[in-house]
């Protein structure tokens, strides 16, 4: 059973990457395009320019989308990370000690999430895979390709 399930790691992996882009993508877009209730329930947006909310919001719109594609899932995943670790302390954490009381669930759980994906790599459906698999068949080739010296 665990041999079937260490096989599947790779899917769910990727199932779980491609969840967590999309839903802090569509948190991004909410702010920043006023869209699915918008950054204030009514379909308003955050103010072009204003610190912190409309930095963070391109960055989960930016950083959600390429951890969906699982491209630069890494990269990606680290800096939104840190953004929601910066939302939970500076915005959430002010207000009181438990995410529960603070309203910082959110940051909390996508600040964990994408920490572990800094960790894990995109798994399987990635975009990064594809042009992994790309680079090093190429440098395969050419390396076959290549005469050999004596």
């Amino acid at each position: 059973m665990t041999g079937r399930l260490n096989s599947a790691q790779p899917f769910a992996l990727g199932l779980f990457r491609m969840v967590i882009g999309l839903l802090f993508a569509c948190h991004g877009a909410a702010k920043l395009l006023g869209v699915l209730g918008g950054a204030d329930g009514d379909g308003g947006t955050v103010d072009t320019g204003t610190w912190p909310y409309w930095y963070a919001a391109v960055i989960e719109l930016v950083g959600g989308s390429l951890v969906l594609l699982g491209l630069g899932t890494r990269a990606a995943a680290f800096i939104s990370s840190g953004a929601m670790a910066y939302a939970y302390f500076k915005v959430h954490q002010p207000g009181a000690l438990w995410p529960v009381e603070n309203g910082g669930e959110g940051a909390a759980m996508y600040c964990w999430a994408m920490l572990l994906l800094v960790f894990t790599g995109s798994g399987a459906f990635g975009l990064d895979r594809l042009f992994t698999r790309r680079s090093s068949a190429s440098g395969q080739r050419t390396a076959e390709q290549a005469p050999a010296t004596a």
